[in-house]
């Protein structure tokens, strides 16, 4: 059974609609950017550090841990085929104040997280070509990036694909090198990073919950729902096969880094970690290679995050939360390019800000939506469409439960600051949903023509209540 519907949703037949262009393999690899396979190298000085030199566990731990809420994802993907992704999954769960106060926070996450590629794109740029200020490399990024947004994922798949191939070759080569070159290659040292060591799982669950934000990211496949070929099929398990594939790549990473450094303390900068460990399994030239390889998959990183936020934005601006400027599509691209370019001026904020201030702002935004998107399948799946028994009740309430548990326990490691700048940014989206609500003269938000729920499949998007013979309502 699945819960579909147009109205606020679509808009008359005759209205420009987003491209149906992807397919399965165009979503991994938008989710595989999204994430950044390379961003490892973020991180892997201070989960090496903080797992005590068992960084591949702790990755092992946050995939398993992240695939719970990636399922969760993938459950309402399928059964709430729209654009829009947790908002819409909010919306249709729990209703529209809570549909868009999980929009609202989920804008934080994704208006900060290209930021954050802006941001790393200039310091990596500076250390290649030092003539360059790192001003001008965000700014040069920020314009590139708002010009993909509007081009759109016809043109961008292409690119992703060829991205993520590198960045799998560039870890390839360096798990071989690392073999080759390692200073002391033994059994020994290539399974115990994946163990727990003396000090037991503790230190190994504590750099999970730092490197689980590395997964950020795969939510981004959701918002692509409305532009996929077969989004019911596709679209699931391309957020569960992009998760899969960048854990896989982590982990594959963090060994080979354990086999060129065994002895992480001899790591002369944990901050610059991935640089110095491509410098010492293949010279220079992996060492640029891989900072040119990184520099790319940032910018379409940056993109995939303004992509999925413009599409978050294009579903407000539909539903009449935001203001309908914001729901138009260009007319030869049909990409929401006013919510692209709004975007992108919020985006010049990265010119005047740290990179840790930017990742303060992404992690709340993400929890939020995580966290809601894992109760929201418990309150469509399990109880509105009765998928139960056994197998259901697995998939649709213990699953959930798990992933809601793992973000819980996420939570506790944000700093106190991050509460604070997510409070702050909460409190006017509410003021913005009661005003706009006023002024619409009641309830806004994701109208699904009283969820309407089929035993063959979705009735396509767009179709009209009464379409199929077989539609139903929930609990008849």
């Amino acid at each position: 059974m699945t819960i579909t519907g147009r109205s606020a949703l679509d808009g008359p037949q005759s209205a420009p609609t987003l491209k149906r262009v992807l397919g399965l393999p165009s979503l991994i690899a938008f989710g595989l950017t999204s994430m950044g396979i390379l961003s490892v190298v973020a991180v892997y000085g201070a989960g090496t550090e903080i797992s005590d030199g068992h960084l591949p566990a702790a990755y092992l731990a946050a995939l398993v841990a992240m695939l719970f809420t990636a399922h969760s994802y993938g459950q309402m993907a399928k059964h709430v085929p729209v654009t829009g992704g947790a908002y819409a999954y909010a919306s249709r769960a729990f209703g529209s104040p809570v549909g868009f106060m999980v929009g609202w926070a989920m804008m934080l996450d994704y208006l900060f997280l290209p930021m954050v590629n802006f941001l790393l794109f200039g310091l990596y740029l500076n250390s290649l070509v030092p003539v360059i200020p790192p001003q001008l490399a965000v700014l040069l990024c920020l314009l590139v990036v708002g010009l993909f947004s509007v081009i759109g994922v016809a043109w961008i798949k292409k690119m992703n694909i060829v991205v993520v191939a590198a960045s799998v070759l560039v870890i390839l080569v360096f798990l071989v090198l690392a073999v080759v070159n390692a200073p002391d290659l033994s059994l020994d040292n290539l399974v115990r990073p994946l163990t727990l060591g003396e000090g037991g799982v503790a230190p190994v669950m504590a750099a999970a919950a730092i490197v689980a934000f590395a997964f950020l990211g795969f939510d981004g496949v959701s918002t692509l729902s409305e532009e996929a070929r077969n989004p019911q099929r596709d679209v699931p398990r391309g957020i569960i096969l992009s998760t899969l594939f960048a854990g896989l790549g982590y982990t594959l990473f963090s060994v080979a880094g354990s086999l060129i450094a065994p002895e992480w303390r001899s790591i002369v900068n944990l901050d610059a970690a991935g640089t110095e460990l491509m410098q010492r399994a293949g010279g220079d030239v992996l060492m640029v290679v891989f900072v040119i390889v990184n520099l790319g998959g940032l910018v379409l990183c940056g993109t995939a995050a303004q992509m999925s936020v413009s599409r978050v934005i294009y579903a407000m601006g539909r539903d009449g939360i935001l203001p309908g400027a914001l729901s138009k599509l260009h007319p030869r691209f049909r990409t929401p390019y006013f919510a692209a370019m709004l975007v992108s001026a919020v985006s010049l904020i990265a010119l005047v800000i740290t990179l840790e201030q930017a990742v303060y702002m992404i992690n709340f935004g993400a929890l939020v939506a995580f966290a809601v998107v894992n109760l929201a399948t418990i309150k469509v799946v399990f109880f509105d469409l009765r998928k139960r028994g056994t197998a259901g009740a697995m998939r649709n309430m213990v699953m959930p439960l798990m992933g809601f548990a793992f973000i819980a326990w996420l939570w506790t490691s944000l700093a106190w600051f991050t509460y604070l700048l997510g409070t702050a940014w909460l409190v006017v989206g509410a003021v913005i949903f009661l005003l706009r609500r006023k002024k619409a003269g009641g309830q806004v938000a994701l109208n699904f023509d009283d969820g309407m729920v089929t035993e063959e499949g979705a009735v396509p998007v767009g179709a009209k209540p009464g379409e199929r013979k077989d539609a139903r309502t929930p609990g008849n």
